[in-house]
């Protein structure tokens, strides 16, 4: 009996092991369709997209090569930049400080002055219709006028670049949290009177909740527009700055440092999000339930397959 039961017993144990050992092909499907193997492949995906449009505007305009940067260059530029060996008056690093100091002091009012006017119009419909208009209206104005205006005023120092990113980013905050206040369900603060809860327990823990979405999206538009508006003002107004520094590289007419010094401009707008926006919005949103994106993905696909079996074949 034990020597006839033994063989079943490892032949279990084996068929378990196999079933249990992993599907190379799902294993390969996982990790392409991972979020982590996307973000890298795009990087790829763009030098090769880049060397294809260098290759066909050869083909169409050959002496055009000569002037369009290639990778190789852009990224020996911007190794020399990273370095600190460089040709401009300043360095990377110099560089970016001054541009960093400006973008935070605006970016600071911006959001200050921001919350404060989108929080009254929010709870006053007279304060509302006081401010819309002209909200509207340094909403439609491009940061290019800006800054233009900025620098006649106020010239070469550090006012016209911060008065730059206030006046750009500044109506994108105020939109926002007027909308996050309107948008606050007004059942919590019925059923939070209902209670007799304090004005300032309602504030804290009903009202800035429901408005830490709208300010975060309020952040990141104050965000990147100020910094776009920072750099041109810095283009046309500045001695200093990541603005100057790029173009003095398109008065040099060197192709390479104005894209090596837009690609630092990407990097840094990812670093900073990565970095900065993503830890605070995680802990800010803890308390909230977390979008499973795997499980909406693998829902929609079902839904989708299921239609394709009920739909009748022709």
């Amino acid at each position: 009996m034990t020597t006839t039961e033994t063989p079943r017993r490892n032949d279990v144990s084996a068929s378990t092991a196999m079933s249990s050992a992993p599907n190379p092909l799902a294993v390969a499907v996982r990790i392409v369709k991972s979020p982590h193997f996307a973000r890298l492949l795009f990087p790829v995906f763009l030098f090769a997209v880049w060397h294809i449009t260098l290759a066909a505007v050869e083909q169409v305009w050959p002496f055009a090569v000569d002037v369009l940067p290639t990778p190789g260059e852009v990224g020996a530029f911007m190794w020399d930049e990273f370095i600190t060996d460089t040709l401009a008056r300043k360095n990377l690093y110099e560089t970016f400080y001054i541009s960093l100091r400006r973008l935070m002091s605006g970016f600071a009012i911006a959001m200050v002055l921001g919350t404060a006017l989108g929080l009254a119009m929010g709870l006053s419909r007279a304060t509302n219709a006081f401010c819309h208009d002209w909200t509207m209206a340094i909403l439609a104005m491009p940061a290019l006028a800006w800054a233009l205006f900025n620098s006649i005023i106020f010239g070469f120092d550090d006012r016209g670049p911060i008065l730059t990113v206030i006046l750009a980013g500044i109506p994108f905050v105020i939109v926002n949290v007027r909308e996050g206040v309107r948008n606050t369900p007004r059942e919590l603060f019925d059923m939070a009177r209902s209670f007799k809860v304090p004005q300032s327990r309602i504030i804290r823990h009903v009202l800035v909740p429901s408005l830490l979405p709208f300010m975060f999206a309020a952040a990141r538009y104050c965000f990147s527009i100020g910094w776009k508006g920072l750099v041109i003002a810095e283009v046309f107004g500045g001695q200093d700055g990541a603005g100057w520094t790029i173009k003095f590289w398109y008065d040099a007419h060197r192709a390479h440092g104005v894209v090596g010094y837009a690609a630092f401009f990407v990097i840094f707008a990812i670093l900073f999000e990565r970095l900065v926006f993503e830890p605070i919005s995680r802990r800010a949103f803890r308390w909230r339930p977390q979008l499973q994106t795997e499980v909406v993905e693998e829902a929609f696909t079902e839904n989708q397959d299921l239609q394709d079996q009920e739909r009748p074949v022709r």
